[in-house]
């Protein structure tokens, strides 16, 4: 039965830590839903597997406690806590058959063979593996493979959680969609919380219903594909999602406007408010979201575009507006834009966002 998991903690691999950077993991708190697929996302070293292992329990954490449906199991072993890990490497044995593999935690249980073998039955068909039952697992391929790691994770009825250590780094590039299409299917039809470590965006943004997005040991945000999108709590996450990433302009807030460059641009009503007692202000704003024309508008600025490519679906233009570079992404039917050329760009606008201190604040 699925579990909701709850972690109030922090981790540390050093004794007594000082500073921020002592920690693998800064002070969090955070909630996986009984049921839910989550993805830990960000590069290497934020602390991603800290926090796997923190809720499996391959590592006990050096401040605060997990829980697993409200119980404490913070001293609890990953057996204990009735979870699945599955890692980077498959973990399985060469010399059993893939029926065997599939069995095994099941007669370690000591399970009746009857049962054993529905249950097995069952996962093969899930995961297209009925064709290999008989067959040796020395002799398949990586996908194979690791598509038995998830089905002992899945043969076992009483599993809490199924957590994913980047399992799918060694599989070949075409492969991966359909590891990560039959991932959503099985979490359809079995409801199970999992939870998925990766750095790579395109994996956790099209598996997962929320993404944590992590940097530096910290949970930045927690949220939908959307929400990250459009709306990234912090810097970072607008940086890091999206490709490119996020365009980070730096102002300044004086009388209802923003100064940026030698131009005044007007703020709404709304944003004024928001950013009132402010000066200096970052503006983020997506490729996807940068208005450019060929002409000037009472709210637009010049820029010169420096680089040009052909993207196949769409242009990605960089910019130079007032010294600071920006990338814009236009349709493909948009009149051709040249290198050289001095275009009018729009950058305020209802999905424009506005950061201090790196943090969101409108």
């Amino acid at each position: 039965m699925a579990s909701r998991i709850d972690l109030d903690l922090a981790h540390a691999y050093q004794a007594n830590p000082q500073k921020d950077s002592d920690y693998a993991l800064l002070p969090l708190q955070i909630s996986f839903l009984a049921g839910g697929a989550y993805a830990l996302l960000g590069p290497s070293g934020c602390g991603k597997t800290t926090m796997l292992n923190l809720m499996s329990g391959l590592i006990r954490p050096s401040q605060g406690s997990v829980l697993f449906d409200g119980v404490d199991v913070t001293d609890k072993s990953p057996q204990e806590r009735n979870i699945a890990q599955v890692f980077q490497f498959p973990v399985i044995y060469d010399t059993m058959t893939v029926a065997e593999n599939l069995a095994f935690p099941l007669r370690n249980r000591r399970m009746k063979e009857a049962e054993i073998r529905k249950r097995v039955e069952h996962v093969a068909e899930m995961l297209e593996l009925s064709a290999q039952l008989k067959q040796r697992a020395s002799g398949l391929t990586a996908d194979a493979k690791q598509k038995i790691s998830l089905g002992r994770g899945l043969v076992r009825s009483d599993v809490s959680a199924i957590l994913f250590d980047e399992p799918l780094t060694v599989i070949d590039p075409h492969l991966k969609w359909q590891l990560r299409r039959k991932l959503k299917e099985v979490h359809q039809e079995l409801k199970l919380t999992l939870v998925y470590v990766t750095h790579d965006q395109v994996e956790a943004l099209t598996f997962a219903q929320e993404v944590v997005v992590m940097a530096r040991g910290k949970a930045l945000q927690t949220g939908t594909a959307e929400a990250l999108f459009e709306k990234p709590a912090h810097s970072f996450v607008g940086h890091f999602i999206g490709s490119p990433g996020m365009n980070f302009l730096t102002g300044e807030i004086a009388d209802q406007a923003l100064i940026y460059g030698d131009r005044r641009l007007r703020l709404s009503n709304a944003q004024a408010h928001s950013l009132k007692g402010l000066k200096h202000i970052k503006l983020g704003i997506r490729p996807e979201y940068v208005s450019v024309q060929p002409e000037a508008s009472e709210d637009s600025l010049p820029a010169q575009v420096e680089k040009v490519q052909d993207l196949g679906t769409s242009m990605l233009l960089t910019i130079n507006c007032a010294g600071q570079s920006l990338r814009a992404r236009l349709p493909l039917t948009q009149l051709r834009i040249d290198v050289g050329t001095t275009v009018h760009i729009n950058i305020l606008g209802n999905r424009t966002c506005f950061y201090h201190n790196e943090e969101l604040v409108l």
